[in-house]
């Protein structure tokens, strides 16, 4: 039966997925707020990170589709628009402000996860958890915004698993929806209420499970193309892979998904969906950019490792939080995207005392070799990012 259903290939399951995630589009092509904002409606999340070991995570992110991003174009649409918002998806992410009423479901589990979790008890041992919870609240509520820094505890702890109770509740309170982050000060969150941070999107309704659902899925399949139910559920982590599933089942009946055969880069031809047009779009989109692209190692491209095994064959694992005599490859590893292939990856550092860029390994994948044209290519790939990030000079150790 799996053969009578419309057939994918690798290549134009990548090439949808590139066209939909903005890597297909003109990297040259002016950034404003508006053309910024309308690029992260299309990727439907940036996710944040405080790994500055080359830059921020969502600035890289944006700067691999837009030559012209700086971070200051971000920070308007966040600060002073507000038209996105700091929320979890996967990790910490931008999102539009518009979807934010789909975020109190995701509140609302968040807060019954929390206080059932290993985390709540350790980073609130010894103390009243709720009481510092409504205390630090309380202090927002008559100050306004303030940082975790601006609270203070007997003990010295240091990050993560050491959070002081203050913090810790901070992170509850922003987690489950009641505090919102507008701003950053050196990357150290600055939390106020979201009634004063958002007042119109915090008076909207939670919506309905089916009304979530619904959306959840529509909008994960306008940026995907070709998926599965699993891959539907994974890309908000907002719904479970079942639901997903019925989702499927019934847009499949109505016309408005159709099942397809999908070829993964390894060959293998598994069942999948894909919206309706998928061929007449494919016949639109624009070749990739004659270019070389660095992407982030938390680019949505990315993102889903599983998925980019399957797609590009490109087999990833962030390894910062190894241990360095384990790694294969380096503290934070850009891949390397050229067309619409997954080549390589390199190990970058970026001195900034010195103002220098240096590359600590090179790595070409298997079957790629590192002919005149690909090596200029990645030159200038570089070039770019030396610029972003105003180093002088790039030195490959």
């Amino acid at each position: 039966m799996a053969n009578l259903l419309p057939f994918v290939s690798a290549s134009a399951s990548r090439r949808l997925f590139l066209g939909a995630q903005g890597l297909l589009d003109d990297p040259e092509r002016r950034v404003t707020g508006p053309s910024l904002q309308k690029l992260i409606e299309r990727l439907g999340f940036v996710q944040v990170d405080t790994i500055n070991v080359v830059a921020r995570a969502h600035d890289l992110t944006l700067f691999s589709r837009l030559d012209g991003y700086r971070p200051e174009h971000l920070r308007k649409l966040l600060e002073d628009k507000r038209s996105l918002f700091e929320a979890f998806t996967h990790d910490a992410s931008v999102i539009p402000t518009a979807w934010f009423g789909h975020w109190k479901p995701r509140f609302a589990r968040d807060r019954e996860r929390i206080h059932a979790h290993a985390w709540w008890q350790h980073h609130f041992r010894g103390t009243d958890g709720a009481r510092v919870v409504r205390d630090v609240k309380a202090r927002i509520e008559r100050e306004g915004p303030l940082k975790s820094a601006d609270f203070e505890h007997p003990e010295k702890r240091g990050p993560w698993w050491g959070w002081k109770p203050q913090k810790a509740a901070l992170d509850f309170l922003w987690r489950s929806g009641e505090l919102m982050v507008p701003r950053r000060e050196g990357f150290q969150k600055v939390y106020d209420l979201t009634e004063r941070v958002l007042p119109d999107h915090h008076a909207l309704p939670c919506p309905e499970p089916a009304e979530h659902l619904e959306w959840a899925c529509a909008t994960a399949a306008e940026r995907l193309w070709v998926f599965t139910p699993k891959e539907l559920a994974e890309f908000w982590a907002s719904i479970e892979a079942v639901e997903a599933k019925g989702w499927c089942e019934r847009a499949a009946k109505a016309g408005r998904i159709v099942p397809v055969s999908v070829e993964g880069a390894d060959g293998e031809i598994r069942p999948a969906f894909a919206l309706p047009g998928w061929e007449a779009r494919l016949a639109k989109l624009p070749d990739p950019p004659e270019r070389t692209r660095l992407l982030c190692p938390f680019d949505p491209v990315l993102r889903d490792r599983a998925r980019a095994l399957r797609r590009f064959g490109f087999d990833y694992r962030f390894e910062a939080f190894v241990p360095e005599p384990k790694r294969q490859y380096g503290y934070f590893v850009l891949p390397i995207l050229e067309g619409e292939r997954l080549v390589g990856r390199l190990d970058p550092k970026l001195h900034r005392d010195r103002g220098l860029l240096e590359v600590k390994g090179l790595w070409w994948e298997p079957g790629v070799r590192p002919t005149k044209a690909r090596t200029r290519g990645l030159g200038e790939a570089l070039e770019r990012l030396a610029g972003f990030l105003e180093a002088e000079e790039i030195r490959l150790t």
